[in-house]
């Protein structure tokens, strides 16, 4: 892809965005914030948590996302009894006498983790080294993943019989925590016209994993003054009881904050929401847009805010 300039290739990544949430809102219909947010973290190179409960087209989000951006895509379903090998792939013999390593789904560009609090933690494990590192290590081997590699993964906030819980560290893999919702009446209307009779739609493919990897990069390069930096580094800094920082609500509710990871998240989040909306350059507000999903799963709060019922969304929207 050849741009005269940055401006015009943040054009482009604008006009991209606009054709992609487009397309894939043919099939999933009155999701448009959560379609923003998954395709804000692809351009951002981090990846997603999805809770919702079932039926709220979790997984056909996916399926449209890799359909829409000509991308490979892979379905694990995470079970009890789900080993690392199903996931990252095994050596074998083969009919030489020599061993040779068979690639497992996880070597995708986009990888559906369904129900990833299914399993136990050393499958979990697996996938999430992979996550970080992008690369799987077998026998001694290093194997690169495919790029981009992004991992949308599922959880289900009913159930908890049967599940393995992601531990902190592991959620703090995650770029975004996005909470799934009902559909509101009208757009559920929809989807029943839609989904049950013979209609098929027909989905174009906008853009190829080269033009995700440039904007990948071109996110990265986009100007960010110190005033949005430090408002960013601070708001995650807020988070953590008893330090400079923290309010009173945080030392009295808040057990646990946010790392530098959120910082880090909180500001390439910024440039993506600034670059995708049609800014050239992040202000607080773009900061503000892309706090909650970021911050949610990074904050533990105590038995106090259990106890009176105050949520973590609520103790966000009191920091920004």
């Amino acid at each position: 892809m050849q741009y005269k300039n940055e401006v015009e290739a943040v054009d482009a990544l604008h006009q991209s965005f606009n054709n992609i949430k487009a397309e894939i809102s043919k099939v999933v219909v009155g999701q448009d914030d959560i379609i923003k947010s998954v395709l804000i973290a692809i351009f951002s190179n981090g990846h997603c948590l999805l809770v919702g409960v079932p039926g709220l087209a979790k997984t056909l989000l996916v399926q449209t996302v890799a359909s829409v951006l000509d991308l490979d895509f892979n379905r694990i379903q995470f079970t009890p009894d789900l080993m690392p090998s199903d996931i990252i792939g095994a050596e074998i013999l083969g009919e030489d006498r020599h061993f040779k390593f068979i690639k497992g789904p996880v070597f995708s560009n986009i990888i559906l983790a369904d129900e990833i609090n299914r399993t136990p933690p050393k499958t979990q494990a697996a996938l999430l080294e992979a996550m970080q590192e992008k690369s799987v290590t077998a026998a001694g081997q290093t194997h690169t993943l495919p790029k981009p590699f992004f991992v949308l993964a599922t959880q289900n906030p009913i159930e908890q019989e049967g599940t393995y819980p992601l531990p902190e560290a592991q959620l703090d893999r995650f770029m975004f925590n996005i909470q799934l919702n009902y559909p509101a009446f009208a757009d559920e209307l929809n989807i029943v016209k839609n989904t049950t009779s013979n209609k098929t739609i027909q989905l174009q493919k906008i853009i190829h994993a080269d033009d995700i990897q440039y904007f990948q990069k071109l996110i990265r390069d986009i100007p960010i003054t110190d005033n949005v930096l430090e408002y960013a580094v601070k708001l995650a800094a807020k988070t953590r009881p008893n330090s400079e920082f923290a309010t009173e609500v945080v030392n009295k509710y808040i057990s646990w904050g946010a790392g530098p990871r959120a910082s880090q998240f909180l500001v390439l989040g910024a440039k993506c929401h600034a670059a995708v909306t049609g800014k050239y350059s992040p202000d607080i507000e773009d900061v503000k847009a892309v706090a909650e999903p970021i911050l949610r799963h990074r904050i533990v709060r105590n038995y106090r805010a259990e106890a009176e019922g105050l949520s973590i969304e609520k103790i966000i929207k009191d920091l920004l």
